[in-house]
């Protein structure tokens, strides 16, 4: 299984095709959302269910206004606490987001990831994007550029290892280029919902979310 440069990764993706790289969770396997036609590529690649919706790595906070509609204070100041991590924030899609990424229910999942080379990807690519695990449905996800499928990485454009090194964006050895994904996976937030649900308990606990959304300006309290 060969390693590519973040450059080459970059030209895969905006060229619309599927590249699978370290986050600061888990390997991911993406596309960027304003090349690729849609999630199809990634629901082959892996055997999922289309049924279940592929979130959106993002480069900042801002991509909530911009990729969700009638976003709640909540998801705000989740973000705000919480991003760059290991949160996924579930919010209602605004047009800026294509139906075929949308849920059946209309809505989006958005992270900003704390790692370099996943945000320098999204911001090479020009846009989000949309990622999934970087493993055969049913199988563990990998956290290590070792624990990648073969079989899945052979028929990916490109796939980064997670030692990186530096290259045209400037990520340097020693500024978290080597840093090797934490192997748990973001918890979720259903932001759609009053009082929000947390869909999936991952690396930030329970028990952060609960204290964010029993804050004055939070929107669990009832």
């Amino acid at each position: 299984m060969e390693s590519c440069s973040l450059d080459e990764a970059a030209c895969a993706l905006r060229r619309g095709e599927v590249a699978i790289f370290p986050t600061d969770t888990v390997y991911g396997l993406g596309v960027a959302v304003n090349a690729a036609d849609g999630p199809g590529a990634l629901y082959a690649l892996k055997g999922r269910d289309e049924g279940k919706p592929i979130a959106w790595l993002v480069d900042g906070p801002e991509a909530l206004c911009r990729y969700g509609c009638d976003v709640p204070v909540i998801a705000r100041l989740a973000a705000a606490a919480f991003w760059p991590g290991p949160l996924t924030l579930i919010v209602r899609a605004s047009d800026a987001v294509p139906p075929a990424f949308r849920s059946a229910a209309g809505t989006i999942g958005l992270r900003m990831p704390d790692d370099a080379r996943a945000l320098a990807l999204i911001r090479a690519a020009g846009a989000p994007l949309a990622t999934t695990s970087a493993n055969p449905s049913g199988t563990p996800a990998p956290r290590t550029f070792s624990e990648v499928d073969s079989a899945l990485a052979a028929r990916a454009a490109a796939v980064v290892w997670e030692g990186g090194g530096e290259d045209a964006f400037g990520i340097a050895r020693g500024a978290g280029a080597e840093s090797a994904p934490s192997g748990c996976a973001s918890t979720v937030l259903d932001c759609t919902t009053a009082p929000p649900r947390i869909l999936r308990e991952g690396a930030i606990p329970l028990s952060a979310i609960e204290a964010l959304l029993a804050e004055p300006n939070g929107e669990g309290r009832g």
